[in-house]
This record gives C-alpha cells, structure tokens and sequence, in this order.
C-alpha cells in the first residue's frame, strides 16, 4: 500500500475521532440541555441529518472541485461547526447545540468519501484491501475519541466545550496532513455529465442490495450506539464506564480493518456481509442477556466487528455497480442510504431508550438485521442462478 492510502487512513481516524467525540458527548449535552428527556438524541439526530441534507451539495463540489479542494472544504466547516457547538453548549443554548451539529453534516457527507477515495488511490486488484485499509484507521479515532472527550470535558466552565474545542484543533490537523495526498486529478465536466441516472443505478440488484445493506447495517450499529452512554446511565454506570465502551467498540469496527480485505479476497463479499450479519445478531442477544459493565462491553465490541464485515463488504460491493463517470451521483446515492437510516435511529435511539428501555430498543433492532440477511440471501440466490444453468 503506498504513502497516499496510509495518510488517507490518518485523515479516516481523525474524522472519526470527531465521530467518536460527538456521540459519547452529543447525548449527554442534549439530556441535560433538551426541553424533554426524550429529545436528548436530537443533537445526534442533527449530525446525521446535515450529512442527508449535504450530500447533494458534496456530490456537486467533488465533481467541480475535485477531491482534494472538497475535502479541504468539508474539514473547513467542521472547524467552524464545533466552534459554533462550544459557543453553543457555554451558552447553554440546547438548539444551537443542533444547529452545529447539522452543519458539522456537511463534513461527515465530505469524509464519508474517504473510503472510497482509497479505491482510485489503490494500485490494480488492491481496491478491496485499500478500502478495509482506510476503514482500519478509524483506530485512531478508537483510542483518542472517548479519551478526548473524558479528559476534556471538565476543561472549561462549561460542561463538554472543552472536547469541542479540542475537534476543531483535530480538523486543523487533518487539514495539513490532506495537503501531503496526491489525489488523481477531477474529470472533465463531459465525463462528469455521462453515465446512467440514480433510476438506472438503483435498477441493479447489486447496487440495491449495497446501498441498502450499508444503510441498515449503520443504522443498527448507530441504534444500540448512541443509545448506549443514555442506557448506561440510566443503570448507573459513570461516564467513565461508557467511554471505555465506547473505545472498545470503535477497536471492534475498525481493527478488522486489516484483514477484512483479505477475508473478502479470498471468501467473497457475501459471505463476509453474512458474518458480519450473524455477529450483528449475537450482538443484540448479548444486550438482551443483562446490563451490568461486561454484557454492554462484549455487545457493544461484536457489534462494532459485525458492522465493519457488513459495511466494508457493502463499500467493495458496490464499486462494482458503476462505471468511473458515474461514481458522483452512484456515492452519493449510497451515503444518502446511510444518513437517512442514520437520522431515524439517531432519534430513535433517544426515544426507545428513556421511554421503553433497553430492551426494546435492542428487540426493535433486529428487523432491519433479517432485512440486511434477506436482502444477501436474494442475491446471492440471483448470483447462482447462472452458475447452475
């Protein structure tokens, strides 16, 4: 793997370190800023809403801009966007704390490229380990994330400015090392204009079951995340205890990340996304076994490994569904899938957990996991098909 991969895993740690950060603090921050108990997640909401919201926008400065002027401008507003939330949360101003997190969106959509940015930087028959590669550094994020946002949250007079302050020193990072990156150069605007519509893209069943695969399996893993720190809580475990849940189970998404490519290699995507299907599922009867430290640590570090196998997978999956000139639109398509099922379990999330608990949030989580299975087993059936005739 050569310099540019490595340093675009970097640039993937970083971000989700702000990732990390925003749930293990954006929950608490609403709980104690929100006009109802169940709107604590809403901050979280505004998060995934703003990456739905932009991802149109993103789409067009890629094409315009170019990956490397695009992500410059994403990291940009995710400086801009914690200033806004530190303001915010020092104010004790519940909705400016959402507005912020709406406009931080706007570099979640950006980021969320990252992963596929490694297949143009890959060399030839490398793309499924450039992805798992990329998708390894969101490491970083694992072991700075919960720690940043413990041992800042105190740092100034105001609970959790501190940590938003601390991300906008981390997007400035990220914005130097970008510089270091030779990105392949943008498209001409013709080639950019060419290609089969998003009707036509989503016609494919692989691309269907890609987007939809990737879209539920974030939305489970973002269901049981974020309710996590509110559920553990609520049981009286410190804050101490949810970041080391949190760490644990951003180490369970991220360091298979060394070798899922080579699983996929060597297996097939579909079999992988069912493992990964399979841990999703152990994950919730885990959850449902108690609520003392071990049950939430070990659901919570399966349920990150289930996630990776499932979102990785459905990443190399679809970059075989569309031609070079149509990778605009066809990505944007596919984080549209994730930030739609992101935003409607980010205030689902809030609302099962403070008003009917942790165990039906988790029973609740396993209809989109027969969806995602359903949806492998249907196409893995349409694969065979030819094979066997």
């Amino acid at each position: 793997m050569n310099r540019n991969l490595w340093l675009l895993a970097v640039l993937q740690g970083l971000f989700l370190t702000n990732n990390v950060t925003f749930i293990a603090i954006n929950g608490l921050v609403g709980l104690s800023l929100a006009p109802y108990g169940w709107m604590a997640t809403v901050p979280v909401m505004g998060y995934v809403v703003g990456g739905a919201l932009f991802t149109g926008p993103v789409a067009m400065a890629q094409a315009r801009l170019g990956r490397r002027r695009s992500f410059q401008l994403g990291l940009l507003v995710a400086i801009a966007s914690v200033l806004l939330c530190a303001y915010a949360a020092a104010q004790r101003h519940f909705w400016g704390i959402c507005a912020g997190t709406v406009l931080a969106g706007f570099y979640a959509a950006n980021a969320n490229l990252y992963r596929f940015t490694s297949a143009e930087l890959a060399p030839a028959g490398m793309k499924e380990k450039a992805v798992s590669l990329v998708m390894a550094g969101g490491l970083i994020g694992a072991v700075i994330g919960p720690n940043l946002a413990a041992r800042t949250r105190d740092m100034a007079q105001a609970p959790f400015v501190g940590a938003y302050l601390a991300l906008a020193v981390v997007a400035a990072i990220a914005l130097l090392l970008l510089w270091a990156i030779d990105f392949p150069p943008a498209p001409p605007r013709s080639a950019v204009r060419s290609g089969r519509s998003v009707r036509e893209l989503l016609r494919q069943p692989v691309f269907l079951v890609a987007a939809l695969a990737g879209g539920l399996g974030f939305g489970v893993m973002n269901l049981l995340m974020a309710a996590t720190p509110l559920a553990m809580q609520q049981c009286g475990l410190p804050f101490s205890d949810a970041a080391l849940v949190l760490e644990w189970h951003v180490i369970g998404m991220f360091a298979p990340g060394f070798f899922t490519g080579h699983l996929i290699k060597r297996f097939g995507t579909l079999p992988v996304m069912g493992v990964g299907v399979a841990l999703l599922a152990t994950c919730i009867a885990i959850a449902l076994s108690g609520v003392e430290l071990p049950q939430f640590l070990a659901a919570l570090l399966v349920l990150g490994v289930g996630w990776n196998f499932v979102f990785t997978g459905a990443t190399t999956l679809s970059l075989t569904a569309y031609a070079p000139e149509e990778k605009d639109r066809a990505q944007a398509v596919l984080n549209l899938f994730v930030f739609a099922t992101l935003a409607l379990t980010s205030l689902a999330s809030g609302v099962l957990v403070t008003t009917r608990g942790w165990t039906w949030l988790n029973l609740g989580s396993l209809l989109p996991v027969a969806l995602v299975a359903m949806g492998l087993a249907w196409l893995a059936l349409r694969s065979a098909r030819p094979a066997t005739a």
